[in-house]
């Protein structure tokens, strides 16, 4: 096996080196930012390509790069329905949560939460959404990291302060602009890596018939599982389901994805960054299936992972990487590169979520007198300090490895909840606060019961069903199996028999249902609560709500939006002259409203 060569860290610091100089470039280009609207929401103005690409940038972690093949390698390709769900999320957020995000003309999703219920509900959102965030950003930088440090050598603080450092850097200075073509250029790494993944795979194996043969009889390729038990892991059930409230939870009302799809320039451009994000997602879940069952046709007669060349599974495909591509210096260098974009594009566009929270809903509303200029100047040290907060969950990460994957898995079920409560603020126009509040909290309670119960009880393998793994070809000795690592599941595993009656019914639910439970029942309870509560008394605004308007003006408007789409195309990227100076989120065709108070995307309320 080879180590890392000169060749490989030059390829991984031009990247570094070029994510850096596109944040520099937009802290000076037009003027710098001014206000904290140019700095968090890049001064809506952005178009569709650049926000989708930065989306699946951002959804795309390095945890998907490593993780998803090894998924694959294990567990066989029914991952690939995923590709429904993702249809069905994209569909859920552009035609659902968007129209309404959107015609707000708000910077942080949960300023929703005040207008729609009242201010204590903002609070719990985005107290929620900062503890869930934090966590996952320092799971994010350190475990690529370690993966790829056991197997390659490749440094391993070092790596963790250079992403994170860069990573601060472009975000303070440049803010979503440059979060946004940093993942633009993230996007094209990641795609290169897997790509010579991919190609040197097929050669080594003389033709992709000969992969998809291996995979067929070593059973990789299992993608219709009908069974409708809730409790196995993945079966096209619970991936299309319980897929779609996980995933709509995050592309619906997470911040760190709104926040893009609101710095459009105009509705017709948000919803279209969502659709054409989801070729996107698409195109990575194709790469991901390809690797996954490559490394199976390799590693069929000798599994790395039960003859101890590895200790973890997602140390596979490093391993493989420089087991191919060894001879070619450099290669393994940009699919290092490519882990560590997934990297950077997720913590950055989390770094900036953040400080778009903590401005909006923390500063904003208590310190009304701050000008835009010193606004902008706190966005800025908002980022600056997120930055460091990640490198230091970063450093908490290596010490409390299982505990933190156990605390972000816990907090993997706030998703559900909120998911919930927006879906009843937008959906639901007689939900009132104390509905709200209460469906959100006993939500929250049984996701926690579940999730905390799934931790210390892990399904058992009947459920999880694994494949079958080979070591029959390896010719190693006996002696060096030791592993360098406990793998998580040990951790917390109890002897069979002190397993409760819970443990194999309630506690094994597939981790995918977590999400669909809290929603089920925070908008099962907001429900019943609101009625009794006189919640058909109250007058809602319309605008907080999702009305047939919204749906209806996806078809009525398609002539008047016809010349600016022409107009796009033509349009010089980085001029903004044009922009009135009142609130460029809004286009000439959708200023017809009479005054300027009222204009919510050209809709008369």
């Amino acid at each position: 096996m080879g180590r890392f060569t000169v060749w490989d860290y030059v390829v991984f610091a031009a990247m570094l080196l070029i994510s850096a100089v596109i944040g520099v470039y937009y802290a000076f280009v037009g003027g710098g930012q001014k206000t904290s609207k140019d700095f968090l929401m890049a001064g809506r103005s952005m178009s569709a390509l650049p926000v989708a690409l930065s989306l699946t940038a951002s959804f795309m972690s390095a945890v998907t790069v490593l993780g998803t093949p090894a998924e694959i390698y294990r567990y066989g390709a029914i991952f690939c329905i995923f590709a429904i769900t993702y249809g069905l999320v994209v569909l859920c957020s552009a035609e659902i949560f968007l129209p309404v995000f959107y015609k707000l003309g708000i910077t942080s999703t949960y300023e929703y939460l005040e207008l729609r219920f009242n201010k204590y509900l903002r609070l719990c959102g985005t107290i929620l959404f900062i503890i869930q965030t934090t966590l996952y950003t320092g799971i994010v930088i350190y475990a690529p990291a370690l993966a790829l440090n056991q197997v390659t050598g490749f440094d391993l603080w070092g790596a963790v302060v250079a992403t994170g450092v860069v990573c601060t850097f472009y975000c303070t200075l440049g803010g979503l602009k440059a979060v946004v073509w940093t993942d633009v250029f993230q996007v094209g790494i990641m795609v290169a890596g897997f790509s010579s993944v991919i190609i040197r795979a097929v050669v080594v194996q003389e033709g992709i018939g000969r992969i998809v043969n291996d995979s067929y009889h070593g059973g990789r390729l299992n993608f219709w599982d009908f069974n409708p038990n809730p409790l196995q892991r993945h079966t096209f059930w619970t991936i299309v389901i319980g897929g779609t409230f996980t995933w709509t939870g995050i592309y619906g009302v997470n911040q760190s994805q709104v926040q893009r799809y609101i710095a459009c320039k105009n509705r017709f451009h948000a919803k279209l960054s969502l659709y054409i994000n989801l070729v996107g997602l698409w195109a990575i879940l194709v790469c991901a299936t390809l690797c996954g069952l490559a490394l199976y046709s390799i590693y069929k007669d000798c599994d790395p992972w039960t003859a101890n060349q590895v200790s973890a599974l997602d140390q596979l495909m490093p391993y493989l990487v420089l087991d191919i591509l060894h001879d070619f210096p450099g290669v393994p260098g940009l699919f290092v590169a490519s882990a560590y974009s997934g990297t950077l594009s997720t913590v950055s566009s989390s770094i900036n979520a953040l400080a778009a929270v903590t401005v909006e809903d923390l500063i904003k509303p208590y310190f009304k007198s701050l000008s835009e200029k010193k606004l902008s100047w706190i966005s800025m040290g908002m980022s600056l300090f997120y930055g460091g907060v990640c490198i230091a969950m970063a450093a908490l990460a290596s010490l409390l490895g299982a505990l933190l994957q156990a605390a972000l898995s816990i907090f993997g079920m706030v998703g559900g909840p909120l998911l919930g409560l927006f879906a009843l603020g937008i959906l639901c126009s007689f939900a009132n606060g104390i509905g709200a509040f209460v469906g959100l909290v006993s939500g929250f309670t049984i996701s926690l019961w579940v999730g905390i119960g799934s931790q210390i009880y892990p399904p058992l393998p009947e459920r999880t069903k694994p494949l079958y793994l080979s070591t029959a070809g390896c010719n190693i000795s006996s002696g060096n199996i030791t592993s360098t690592e406990i793998p998580l599941t040990t951790v917390f595993s109890t002897p069979g028999a002190e397993r409760p009656a819970l443990a194999d019914n309630w506690y094994s639910l597939s981790y995918l249902y977590f999400s669909t439970l809290g929603t089920l029942v925070t908008v099962f309870v907001g429900i019943i609560i609101s009625l009794l509560t006189g919640g058909l008394k109250q007058k809602t605004d319309r605008k907080f709500l999702l009305t047939k308007e919204d749906f209806l003006s996806n078809f009525s408007r398609s002539e008047t939006e016809q010349p600016e789409k022409v107009e796009v195309l033509n349009w010089k990227p980085f001029t903004m002259a044009d922009e009135g100076t009142d609130n460029p989120a809004f286009s000439h065709i959708e200023m017809d409203v009479a005054s300027d108070k009222n204009k919510v995307n050209g809709l008369h309320i």
